[in-house]
């Protein structure tokens, strides 16, 4: 699926520079030319990260920035600016940036940190929808193994890592899949998370229900 991304920044000639770039990497873009623009935008649409310009006529980019922090908005964002220096880079990100770039830049580091950006964010969102004892990090599935909370990997196949992923996002969700990838997945399930058991659905899939054992 695509990515929508908002690029905010008042030069035309980078603005539409960038939107032309991402696009050719699959990002689906929107566009403002200030501060009070990309207000407008957050309103109506909701988006995977923003690219923000630090250095705008009107409301400047930091400005912006720890305002819809203040606002309770969470959207992954990367700075970009023309000031050099670690302390610019730091007022960037104490202000609310989750990364910060230095222009000028290859248009290829771009792309790689809003994936990660993006990629941080779904599955920090999808961790907080977990049970307690199941972990997802870097597209692997983890169990909590003693009290210290340390991890241990649940060896699954790519088809059972798909199902389980289908099957707690989020919890509930009603996931058609052959019986044998189901049978596999609720065996090692049951063999390490008493509090978790996959169940059949007749005629429709499976789903994963929260047990009291």
């Amino acid at each position: 699926m695509n990515k929508n991304v908002l690029v905010i920044d008042d030069d035309k000639m980078l603005r539409d520079a960038l939107a032309k770039g991402l696009r050719k990497n699959d990002f689906n873009i929107l566009l403002a030319d200030s501060a009070e623009a990309a207000h407008e935008v957050l309103n109506r649409v909701s988006v995977d990260a923003i690219v923000l310009d630090r250095m705008m006529s009107g409301l400047d980019g930091l400005s912006f920035l720890k305002q819809i922090r203040l606002k309770g908005n969470d959207t992954p964002v990367i700075m970009l600016t023309a000031l050099s220096g670690p302390d610019n880079a730091i007022d960037g990100l104490s202000g609310g940036a989750d990364d910060y770039m230095t222009k000028p830049f290859q248009l290829q580091e771009l792309v790689l940190r809003l994936n990660n950006i993006i990629t941080r964010k779904n599955n920090y969102d999808y961790q907080n929808t977990l049970p307690n004892n199941l972990i997802y990090v870097d597209n692997e599935f983890f169990v909590k193994s003693d009290i210290n909370g340390t991890k241990k990997l649940l060896a699954l196949s790519n088809e059972e890592k798909k199902l389980l992923y289908n099957l707690t996002n989020p919890i509930g969700n009603i996931v058609p899949a052959t019986p044998m990838v189901a049978k596999r997945l609720r065996n090692k399930i049951n063999s390490v998370l008493s509090d978790m058991d996959i169940i059949t659905v007749r005629g429709i899939g499976y789903k994963m229900v929260i047990t009291k054992r």
